[in-house]
This record gives structure tokens, C-alpha cells and sequence, in this order.
């Protein structure tokens, strides 16, 4: 399972999910550079689940085929039953 907080760079180091990757929803096609297999389970959160959508449909446009848009950061959370970790 991989997840991915599709956020900005500023929003991610205020708080993330637990062991989530960053990668802005507009770069997401970059996972290709971190071999994960296109049958990986991943799940794509941002603020409200609007980039994260937008995100999954590049991916499974791309060919990626076990991709959950998890919504929102406490939404994600609460499916994955991950904490979240604030910074600041």
C-alpha cells in the first residue's frame, strides 16, 4: 500500500498522514520515477478530495489500477487508520 498526500509542499510540511509520500496532484505522473507496480493499492489525499480526484484520474488514465481517491487528509486517516502528524 502506498499513499499519497497530493497537496502543495507548504500544506504537507504542516501536517501529513503518517509514512505518506508528497507529490502534488499535477506532478503525480512522477510516481513512475519510484517503481511502484502499476497494481500497487494506492490511495491519494489532499484538503477536500478535489485534487486527489483529479490525481487519480491521471494515474488510472496512465494505467494504474487499485487507485482510491481517500478525500480529505482527516478522511484518509480515518479509512487507512493512520495518525496524522502535524509540524508546525
Amino acid at each position: 500500500m502506498v499513499v499519497i498526500d497530493v497537496r502543495t509542499q507548504e500544506e504537507f510540511n504542516d501536517s501529513h498522514i503518517q509514512e505518506s509520500l508528497h507529490i502534488e496532484w499535477q506532478d503525480i505522473l512522477s510516481i513512475q520515477d519510484k517503481t511502484i507496480p502499476k497494481d500497487e493499492a494506492i490511495y491519494l489525499y489532499c484538503r477536500s478530495g478535489n485534487r486527489s480526484g483529479k490525481a487519480a484520474k491521471i494515474l488510472i488514465e496512465s494505467g494504474y489500477t487499485n487507485i482510491t481517491n481517500a478525500g480529505s487528509i482527516t478522511d484518509a486517516s480515518k479509512l487507512l487508520k493512520l495518525e496524522i502528524i502535524k509540524i508546525n
